[in-house]
């Protein structure tokens, strides 16, 4: 808390480290400065983030619960009498997809180029190719809401980012895209497996003593589903309960670690919130409200109508995948 609490000294903007690193180091691509809030500082920061959460603002929470009910049913209605489902692939990968699409207010042919550049990018061998046509896919939108502006996230960015230009209005909205996604579908899908493993939260909500709500906390706190996002770069060398950080080298903080340190991890946070699973201080996640009640409505919205539902393999038999899924795996959650 004390890094995050401090951006003068730990501020998150990569550049002084990046020039140092190799042009081929794997982790650079993920890394890199990029013109948006979580990537930037000082000023930069205040004036890019003001933007994001000015559009979150005006997003209507209800119009949110009403596209993912309106998007879950048909996905539900695919594959509940069939007696089997991959969750990840059929439900909340592409509800989820749908639900950002929506709310960005990509019309259907862009979303659909949208979508195969997505497949061309986790399909590995046209990655590069996918990234460009993903990028083209989310000019054109822009392109599109410029002209015909709506009530989406798209139209509030243009409206309110008339100090931001074309290529940092792109940034932004890739960040919907990148970090709206599988964070989401990732805290979907260990949620339920949360549900579905733990009599505690699964008989709790069932039988109305605990919330859905209750059930993500818990699945914030054991599995948060950005477990080591929050990156900063001191400005210079700082000594931190005996270890010394070198000056503009990445300091990553842990989530999954924090919310599981033996100092403080119970097992049982139930009606406690104080997880960093959407960071802390001035990088918190601004979309907090919005990942909540997408998830919540996903879980609710699955569990309503199949409350039956069981894994078809033993909880500890379920595969943890390694970052982003190449393949859709049977037990991948």
């Amino acid at each position: 808390m004390a890094i995050l609490n401090d951006p003068a000294r730990f501020p998150a903007d990569p550049r002084a480290w990046e020039v140092t690193v190799p042009t081929d180091s794997p982790v650079l691509e993920v890394l890199r400065w990029r013109p948006i809030a979580m990537r930037s500082a000082g000023q930069d920061h205040a004036r890019l983030r003001t933007v994001v959460s000015t559009a979150l603002d005006e997003l209507d929470l209800h119009t949110i619960q009403g596209v993912v009910q309106r998007t879950a049913v048909p996905l539900i209605n695919a594959f509940c009498t069939t007696g089997a489902a991959n969750l990840v692939t059929q439900y909340a990968g592409p509800l989820v997809f749908m639900v950002i699409n929506e709310l960005l207010g990509c019309p259907p042919e862009i979303s659909r180029q949208a979508a195969a550049s997505v497949a061309a990018i986790l399909d590995g061998t046209n990655s590069q190719d996918g990234n460009r046509a993903f990028e083209n896919a989310v000019r054109h939108l822009v392109a599109v809401e410029r002209a015909e502006p709506g009530p989406d996230i798209t139209t509030s960015l243009l409206r309110h980012g008339s100090t931001l230009d074309d290529e940092e209005i792109l940034q932004q909205l890739l960040v919907f895209y990148g970090i709206g996604m599988e964070p989401v579908q990732n805290l979907i899908t260990n949620a339920l497996r949360l549900l579905l493993i733990d009599d505690r939260f699964g008989d709790g909500v069932v039988g109305g003593a605990l919330s859905t709500r209750d059930a993500l906390d818990q699945a914030l706190f054991e599995d948060p589903p950005l477990p080591n996002n929050s990156i900063t770069y001191p400005r210079q060398p700082i000594l931190i309960d005996g270890v010394w950080l070198p000056a503009n080298q990445p300091v990553i903080v842990s989530a999954a670690g924090c919310n599981r340190d033996p100092e403080i991890a119970t097992g049982d946070h139930i009606g406690n919130r104080t997880h960093l699973a959407f960071s802390a201080g001035t990088h918190a996640c601004p979309a907090r409200s919005m990942a909540y009640l997408m998830t919540q409505s996903a879980v609710d919205q699955l569990l309503d109508a199949l409350p039956e539902l069981q894994f078809a393999v033993a909880g500890n038999e379920l595969q943890w995948c390694p970052g982003l899924c190449s393949e859709p795996w049977p037990n991948c959650r």
